[in-house]
């Protein structure tokens, strides 16, 4: 598969995507999808794609809201079409062997349609985890537990617990994961 032809499915199912999502999605911003200065079979003047581009839209709001597109397109597809989802995966691997603006498209976290539901869940988070050193503190005295003798576990624990709660932990993660790739494409 070349890089116009996993472009061309991805922005496909995009377009699905937002014809489901009851999202207006643009020739151009469809066009935007193949942007890249490496490629010229996939785009041929990627200057003038990209004036035209910003002179109509702004590059955060397209970002957010293709960026959620694709991950709900991909959501579809892992549910309706495993073989659907292999081109998908397929699509994606190719492209990452070059410098394609889809592919920041589809690394972008999307913006969540909820931030007040995410907000509560970090609290509630939080406050499990001083509920669990309240309990854990109160356990050690009503019943005269040596905590010198578990000193390591507990910091194990405090600093596990302050990444969960932080959202660290995702966010080391994504970057273990990009390194692992990048390692895994010098390797080939």
């Amino acid at each position: 598969m070349n890089t116009k032809q996993a472009k061309d499915f991805l922005v496909e199912q995009a377009t699905k995507q937002a014809a489901l999502d009851n999202l207006p999605l643009s020739d151009l911003e469809k066009k935007m999808m193949y942007f890249t200065e490496s490629d010229p079979v996939s785009c041929a003047d990627p200057l003038e794609l990209n004036d035209a581009f910003e002179a109509q839209y702004d590059t955060a709001e397209y970002e957010a809201k293709m960026s959620r597109l694709l991950q709900h397109a991909y959501d579809r597809l892992k549910v309706e079409n495993s073989d659907s989802k292999r081109v998908w995966d397929q699509s994606v691997r190719d492209l990452r062997k070059g410098d394609h603006y889809v592919l920041v498209l589809l690394d972008l976290e999307p913006t969540s349609e909820h931030p007040t539901r995410d907000s509560f869940k970090l609290v509630g988070t939080g406050l499990l985890i001083a509920l669990g050193f309240g309990i854990a503190v109160f356990a050690s005295v009503k019943y005269n537990i040596d905590v010198e003798r578990y000193r390591k576990a507990l910091i194990v624990i405090f600093v596990g617990g302050f990444l969960i709660a932080t959202g660290s932990l995702r966010a080391l993660y994504r970057v273990a994961v990009v390194w692992f790739h990048r390692r895994a494409n010098q390797n080939e």
